[in-house]
């Protein structure tokens, strides 16, 4: 018990030493590249908003710009991003029995995912190239609530966590 007492106190001496060693630094981008196009993303679902496709490209778009130093250009650029939106659906989660045996199953939970395959070219590393990789998330919410009330926000949840995914598997190279 007293040698732990004692490592304790000597590390808690050299802490500011070790950390006076140790640098991080995460600017977000893993890539010395300057600029970055992003394709229109068509949208190929049978249920999804008409401007689906042109919200994610334009999110998608912001999103880069604020979490890396790059610039976003129309045309050759040193990494490009294209892409089409495949999935948008609405699916029954969490069945609950119903009352009487005559009744039909309902479900507690609804679910909406969202999926987009992906195309990453990288002009200055090919290596960290991919073709149809894809992304999706999902957002439950209770079924008993109109899908026109939170569709919106159930969209922007899902969208910023698949444009966090495309970060990490482009920029990020994670």
């Amino acid at each position: 018990m007293k040698s732990n007492r004692i490592f304790a106190l000597v590390f808690l001496a050299a802490l500011p030493f070790i950390q006076g060693c140790i640098t991080y630094s995460f600017t977000g981008a893993s890539t010395s590249a300057q600029t970055i196009q992003v394709e229109d993303f068509f949208n190929n679902t049978d249920l999804g908003p008409a401007n689906l496709g042109q919200t994610f490209t334009n999110r998608l778009k912001e999103y880069l710009q604020q979490n890396s130093s790059l610039r976003v250009v129309s045309e050759n650029g040193e990494l490009q991003l294209e892409g089409t939106l495949t999935q948008y659906g609405l699916t029954p989660v969490a069945p609950v029995s119903g009352a009487a045996s005559n009744s039909a199953d309902l479900a507690a939970l609804t679910r909406l995912t969202i999926a987009v395959r992906v195309n990453y070219v990288d002009t200055l590393e090919p290596k960290n190239n991919f073709k149809d990789r894809n992304f999706s998330f999902y957002a439950d919410f209770p079924s008993s609530t109109d899908f026109s009330s939170v569709q919106e926000s159930l969209e922007r949840k899902i969208l910023d966590q698949i444009y966090i995914d495309i970060f990490n598997a482009t920029l990020a190279n994670w």
